[in-house]
């Protein structure tokens, strides 16, 4: 059973309880892989949990950069977030449709503009459909709420900062890419990348934190699969993965088992896998 905390993780049991609660705002985060070609604001224009607006990962981004989805400029952020109806003093809860995906992107990108009041839904879509829930396909009422942004530079790490803490071996880098992909063994699903990781980096792939039912494991289980990965809970954590979105289930587990110091590659490996000129590990190590 999930222990429920506003901040990191709340479970469908919860959700259902405060869902009429005026403060209560719900957001759809689901967003797929390329490879996938699936529409997510298609899916849930056919379904949603009840007062869901839908929160488009792609287009509330940086669109200066090339590399995908990249942190968004405060104003943008702001400005997209107010016309969700989403804003100051409201409770957010972010799910998505594959359980525990890519919501916990979205969670990291409010706790990184400094939005502390967001919970993941636990299980997610799947997990609220399984046990009757209901959902619906009406479109919520949007009532303007001002959203202030107080960004946390901390959470985020750019190239060059990973770059140094590769060098300098000051910070656990964790990478959460499926094993093969991590030993250079899986060809990436983005064209044009070198395959391997990050020197120096660990591999704990996202999926190894939750259970089959794609709920976030316990938290002793989660400290024991960081430790099972040889991660040194001591150092300061620098999450990363294929483009910056199940990194931060990572960075969410590092915060549900208490450890406060951890920041995001955002760039990630779409942006490391692409210079030559940065140093690429193969192997277990």
């Amino acid at each position: 059973m999930v222990q429920d905390d506003p901040k990191t993780l709340v479970s469908t049991n919860w959700l259902k309880a405060n869902l009429k609660h005026p403060d209560l705002r719900v957001l759809d985060a689901s967003w797929h892989l390329p490879t996938e070609n699936r529409d997510p604001a298609a899916e849930f224009a056919l379904g949603h949990i009840p007062t869901a607006r839908f929160f488009d990962i792609d287009d509330i981004s940086d669109h200066r950069s090339a590399l995908p989805h990249m942190v968004p400029p405060v104003e943008k952020f702001m400005s997209r977030v107010r016309a969700l109806g989403v804003g100051d003093g409201h409770q957010i809860v972010v799910y998505d449709s594959k359980g525990l995906f890519s919501a916990a992107r979205v969670w990291w990108l409010f706790r990184m503009m400094g939005h502390e009041a967001i919970a993941v839904l636990d299980g997610g879509l799947p997990k609220w459909i399984a046990e009757g829930n209901t959902i619906e396909t009406a479109a919520p009422v949007i009532r303007d709420r001002h959203m202030t942004a107080q960004p946390q530079p901390h959470m985020v790490r750019d190239v060059t900062q990973v770059a140094h803490a590769a060098k300098l071996r000051d910070h656990e880098i964790i990478d959460a890419r499926a094993a093969a992909r991590f030993r250079g063994e899986a060809p990436e699903p983005r064209q044009g990348l070198r395959a391997g990781h990050i020197p120096g980096s660990k591999n704990l792939p996202f999926t190894q934190l939750l259970n089959g039912d794609h709920t976030m494991k316990t938290i002793p289980e989660m400290a024991g699969e960081f430790q099972k990965a040889g991660v040194d809970l001591s150092k300061p954590a620098i999450t990363t993965c294929g483009s910056g979105v199940t990194a931060a289930v990572l960075s969410l587990a590092l915060e549900r088992i208490g450890n406060k110091d951890h920041s995001l590659y955002d760039g990630s490996w779409t942006e490391w896998g692409q210079f030559p000129t940065l140093n690429v590990a193969t192997g277990d190590s």
